[in-house]
């Protein structure tokens, strides 16, 4: 897990991982307060704003990786097909964590509905 970290790179993944804290935590504080209609509606836009998010800024740092892939491609030569699919491989780690994200987003409030 902590190679796939690493090689989706630190600030992509590092700033994924702090929306996936806030929206997991926003979630978990509003579970616990069990507040008023307009809490929790303000708490399901967080959700779907940092879900969402999540979501646009992984495939954004993917679009970012493939700009630079095919950069360094394009000076090179004579590029193997194994070493084109590898870094396609490692652009799309970005977006699968953001898809993550937003599924969790997806789930936190669909619970969060059921509850209120």
């Amino acid at each position: 897990m902590l190679n796939l970290f690493s090689e989706g790179g630190p600030l992509a993944m590092g700033i994924l991982s702090l929306i996936l804290l806030s929206l997991v935590a926003i979630f978990i504080m509003t579970l616990i307060k069990k507040g008023e209609e307009k809490q929790i509606n303000q708490s399901l836009q967080w959700l779907k704003s940092l879900g969402t998010l999540g979501l646009v800024v992984g495939i954004f740092f993917q679009l970012i990786g493939l700009y630079t892939a095919f950069s360094i491609i394009e000076n090179a030569q004579g590029i193997s097909p194994s070493i084109l699919a590898g870094g396609l491989k490692i652009s799309l780690i970005t977006t699968l964590y953001g898809l993550l994200i937003y599924v969790i987003h997806l789930v936190c409030t669909m619970i969060l509905r059921r509850m209120h």
